[in-house]
């Protein structure tokens, strides 16, 4: 195949995976409406402290229903799309099983938030979600190193180094388990967490395309086809929201693609808006635990900057630039520092 050839095959998929999203929608609706897939207001931090900036901020959007868990549109869509078009056990298997075993962990949060009642109702406890997304990842990160025999982490500019297989399913499970909570975090604006993940895959898209990974290219763009879908429906004013099926389905595929890609070590420079949120929640924790009082108004950061004044749609689109620079940066060190 030429290089056009690959780059077809990509795009059509990534076409796929818009269509059979676009087609999925309104059934999820039907249900969604049918079924009262209602988001709950979270009422707490996972320290167990009051939200009152929170809930100031985002009152209008629970004045009325707002349905939740639309990422399995994206779940069943790229599944299908990959099962039919892309399978292969040496390239699309771990990613799509990864973003499977994300969106199991979602599911059951999602589930939970929306038919739960009392102390439970926001979703999953912090530890609980940590421990199963740990599974997942651990699991994952023993076939790619066990069965695959990858042991190798790639250093840009300087080269490969063999850090064994022990080694290697623990950063494969770190790669799952960070970006999973990372891209969870984010999704709390309408669009955000939804076009970060579009730009960050589409990123690695590219690098896997110039690897000659061309069926992870196409993977990646059948992600990002479902994300086009998504947004259109979720840009302000949302219709509804992913849930942590989707964000959790989001993070766990990313963190293989960046191990599949052997570009691990890109991934806070693609992914720099996902840690930036995700660091200001833990520095906000860290914080009140030690010194007794929150750097940010609200934590994570777009919700800090809700606080100031800024509108959603400004923040959304801000971050989604800062996002696209990141991700050409990324790509840029990728095929200079021997990624590629």
């Amino acid at each position: 195949m030429t290089m056009n050839d690959d780059i077809f095959h990509g795009l059509l998929l990534a076409l796929c995976g818009f269509l059979v999203s676009m087609a999925l929608t309104p059934f999820y609706t039907h249900f969604a409406y049918k079924y009262k897939f209602w988001k709950k207001q979270k009422q707490t931090t996972v320290d167990g402290k009051d939200l009152p900036v929170m809930r100031k901020l985002h009152a209008h959007k629970f004045k009325h229903v707002f349905p939740t868990m639309a990422g399995l549109i994206g779940v069943i869509s790229v599944t299908l799309v990959t099962w039919i078009f892309n399978l292969d056990r040496g390239q699309t298997w771990l990613p799509l099983i990864g973003f499977l075993g994300g969106a199991l962990v979602g599911v059951i949060d999602d589930v939970i938030n929306i038919f739960g009642s009392g102390r439970g109702a926001a979703g999953l406890r912090g530890p609980v979600k940590f421990l199963l997304i740990t599974i997942v990842g651990l699991t994952l990160g023993w076939f790619f190193s066990v069965k695959l025999g990858w042991t190798d982490i790639r250093v840009p500019f300087i080269g490969d180094f063999n850090v064994g297989v022990v080694w290697m399913t623990a950063i494969f499970a770190f790669a799952v388990v960070a970006t999973s909570n990372a891209v969870n975090i984010s999704d709390g604006l309408d669009g955000l967490s939804g076009g970060l993940a579009m730009i960050s895959y589409a990123a690695y898209g590219v690098i896997a395309l110039l690897q000659g990974n061309i069926l992870l290219f196409g993977f990646c763009l059948t992600v990002v086809g479902w994300l086009l879908s998504y947004v259109w429906f979720n840009v302000p004013p949302a219709r509804f929201m992913m849930g942590d099926t989707g964000s959790f389905a989001l993070g766990a595929g990313l963190g293989v693609v960046s191990m599949m890609t052997n570009a691990f070590l890109l991934l806070p420079i693609i992914g720099l808006p996902f840690v930036i949120e995700a660091g200001s929640s833990l520095l906000q924790l860290a914080s009140k635990k030690f010194l007794h009082r929150k750097i940010f108004i609200s934590a994570p950061l777009h919700h800090h900057l809700e606080a100031l004044g800024w509108g959603e749609a400004k923040i959304v689109m801000r971050f989604w630039i800062v996002a696209g620079v990141c991700a050409i940066l990324g790509i840029f060190i990728a095929a200079t520092g021997g990624a590629i």
